[in-house]
């Protein structure tokens, strides 16, 4: 399939401006709502205090659009000690002298104001640009964040403005079964003619691929249940060395928010589970333990970029599953336009060339792949984001979720996260074994 796309003509002032204040207002309503305990709510592992998280995304933008970009003095003198997420550990956030919510919003409202003034009167250069994309894309990976707090910690369910359902049903059923993918060499990773990509993404290189099938969709609920109820959480043959050693120190029995009569705990509810979405909130540990018990096994990071995108064939590869155009409605469940995942039938439009759907929102997808640097590696300006986890446990998960901005994802983003996490917005979908393929 031929594949050709023009260079992404530069950012409008305008453009960047109104999805600055879209990524501000999203970050409010994610806030909004909750009392000033909830803003800081429990000490734990898996999520920040959202009030510090908040000043964090003001901090980043200070730091990278006006001090690094400008020259310009951060407008609080104790910022880096109160939100530099390198130097104050993760346990230490609660124990900050922070300032009230109602301080930290006029701060982080400052910047914004000054941010924008720059954009309005200063040289929009490539470099401008980059760090004010930069600010705007690190503003969309928070509040993918604050979602997930909102779940993790049962708060109430936020509500987003501007969002809009996805196009046509929601309700579409299953859609089982698998297609081919004839093997080849490869070109993995982003290519020079996007504008703007994350270092981890640099650059296309050639890899083998052996020929494999995929399904068309990821697991879902109902599918997922089938390996709960048959034992699959007791038996420890389905579970590699370490998942087994992770789920014996949880007991865990079944995904974290299912309760028993197929139900869950979505925020702060509880509500049936929806047969035909796609599992979602389980770990590596239980996506590999399922495809054992169903004799499939997880994607690697490339299979699934060659499912999603297709051969360039004499073109370059196409930047989503269906070519080069922005996400829409029709096409993909992004943007927290539904509020929640869809049915997994959902969104033809939406299928990438070998006909696997969704493969751009609704639901992260772990891979098989370590989160490791492709070669040739060299950190962008902020170094913090990809160089400090490629030597660690951290998987790598593709295609974004339903609470994933549009302007952020695309066929070769790179998510990455431990093997253990359960509490991102994760699922998965298989493929066959090589003695099972037809």
């Amino acid at each position: 399939m031929m594949m050709t796309a023009m260079k992404p003509e530069p950012p409008t002032r305008d453009a960047l401006s109104d999805a600055l204040r879209d990524a501000r207002a999203r970050t409010l309503e994610l806030a909004s709502g909750l009392t000033d305990e909830q803003l800081m709510g429990p000490r734990l592992d898996l999520v920040n205090p959202l009030r510090w998280e908040v000043g964090h995304v003001g901090w980043f933008q200070e730091r990278w659009a006006l001090g690094h970009l400008w020259g310009e003095p951060p407008i609080r003198k104790d910022a880096d000690t109160l939100y530099d997420s390198t130097k104050v550990a993760h346990d230490a956030r609660w124990d900050l002298p922070l300032p009230t919510m109602v301080a930290t919003l006029s701060l982080v409202g400052e910047i914004l104001d000054r941010i924008q003034d720059r954009i309005a009167t200063r040289d929009l250069s490539e470099k401008a640009a980059y760090f004010y994309r930069l600010a705007l894309f690190h503003e969309d990976m928070h509040d993918e964040a604050f979602t997930v707090a909102r779940q993790t910690l049962a708060y109430p369910e936020p509500r987003f403005a501007s969002a809009s359902g996805p196009a046509g049903s929601a309700f579409a059923g299953p859609l089982p079964g698998d297609v081919e993918v004839p093997g080849g060499t490869y070109p993995l990773g982003a290519t020079s003619d996007i504008r703007f990509v994350f270092d981890n993404e640099k650059w296309a290189h050639e890899v083998q691929v052996a020929p494999f099938h995929i399904a068309r969709a990821p697991v879902t609920n109902l599918e997922f249940a089938e390996f709960v109820e048959a034992g699959g959480y007791a038996s420890e043959q389905y579970w590699t060395r370490e998942g087994w050693r992770w789920r014996s120190s949880l007991a865990a029995e079944r995904p974290v928010y299912w309760e028993p009569g197929f139900r869950w705990r979505r925020y702060d509810r509880v509500e049936p589970l929806e047969p035909h979405h796609p599992v979602i909130h389980v770990n590596a540990f239980e996506a590999e333990a399922y495809c054992r018990w169903a004799a499939r096994r997880l994607p690697t990071e490339a299979e699934w970029e060659l499912a999603a995108s297709g051969y360039p064939d004499g073109g370059r590869k196409g930047v989503f599953p269906w070519g080069d155009e922005a996400p829409t409605p029709e096409r993909a469940n992004v943007d927290g336009g539904a509020g929640r995942t869809i049915d997994v039938a959902a969104l033809p439009a939406g299928d990438s060339p070998f006909g696997c759907r969704q493969m751009i929102g609704n639901v992260w997808e772990w891979t098989a792949t370590r989160f490791l640097p492709y070669p040739g590696f060299v950190a962008d300006p902020y170094k913090e984001y990809s160089e400090p986890w490629f030597q660690t446990p951290h998987r790598v998960l593709r295609g974004g979720c339903w609470a994933t901005r549009g302007r952020l994802i695309r066929n070769t983003w790179r998510n990455f996260y431990e093997p253990n996490r359960r509490d991102v917005f994760g699922g998965f979908r298989t493929c066959a074994l090589q003695e099972n393929a037809r």
